[in-house]
């Protein structure tokens, strides 16, 4: 479905935020559309992460509005944004190093299902029993099924970003929110992430934040690229990259030369 067709789930609405004299997004307009994959990208200091940290919540516009399913959500806090489907993998991804992979995921199923304690759910009969297909269906689509039984402080630093990402999609977001995902990880670990994201193509919406360009531009279906806490391109990944002032501010490409 081509992004002019989707239902808007995110939306800001010429957004801007200052840190004293310091403008760090600018006016910006900026929408997401349901199920769509879409990276921001931009160099240091071109307010990509505030921008991100304006749609989480984490703060608030000083001028204009951001919106979620067409309702206005700039003085919401992080935490009521989560409740409403809107995940960024920490948020939700309380990881218990001493358990297994099998247990995070089940805990994790289980808080979405049940109103329950922790310990009420850890001691349950059916948290041992495997009962929730969508675990082990997880445990395939992250490619963790080798991993099930081993404790979480013996996980590589790729399998456990996999094992966040299984555990929030386990809570059904509406929204998947990924700030820079690939940071850290060797090249093996990155296909292997990559790969699973891939798998969510059209079944999610994903907003991804990322230094590593080349890694996600044939998985995101759309980019947008920040400069000075303003959008200076915003479409097709390969059409953005090669716009000149994308080339000049975040290549530092003279295209004039």
């Amino acid at each position: 479905m081509a992004a002019s067709e989707r239902a808007e789930i995110i939306k800001a609405e010429h957004i801007t935020k200052k840190f004293g004299d310091l403008i760090a997004v600018n006016g910006v307009d900026y929408a997401l559309g349901e199920n769509e994959i879409a990276g921001i990208i931009g160099s240091n200091g071109a307010g990509k992460t505030t921008l991100f940290n304006l749609i989480t919540g984490y703060y608030t516009p000083d001028e204009g509005a951001i919106l979620f399913k067409g309702e206005d959500i700039s003085r919401w806090s992080p935490q009521k944004r989560v409740a409403a489907g809107m995940m960024k993998t920490f948020q939700i991804t309380s990881t218990f190093d001493n358990l297994t992979v099998l247990d995070n995921l089940m805990l994790s199923s289980f808080r979405r299902r049940r109103k329950a304690s922790f310990l009420n759910l850890f001691f349950s009969g059916r948290i041992k029993s495997g009962a929730d297909e969508g675990i082990h269906e997880s445990l395939e689509t992250f490619d963790l099924s080798e991993a099930a039984y081993k404790e979480v402080k013996h996980l590589s630093l790729g399998e456990k970003r996999r094992l966040e990402i299984a555990m929030v999609l386990l809570a059904e977001p509406k929204v998947l929110l990924l700030d820079e995902p690939l940071a850290g990880l060797s090249e093996g670990e990155i296909e292997r992430l990559l790969g699973v994201l891939r798998r969510q193509v059209g079944k999610q919406t994903i907003l991804i934040v990322e230094h590593k360009i080349s890694k996600i531009e044939d998985l995101v279906e759309r980019l947008t690229v920040m400069h000075e806490g303003r959008v200076i391109a915003d479409g097709d990944c390969r059409e953005c990259l090669e716009c000149a002032e994308v080339r000049k501010s975040y290549w530092q490409i003279d295209c004039t030369s």
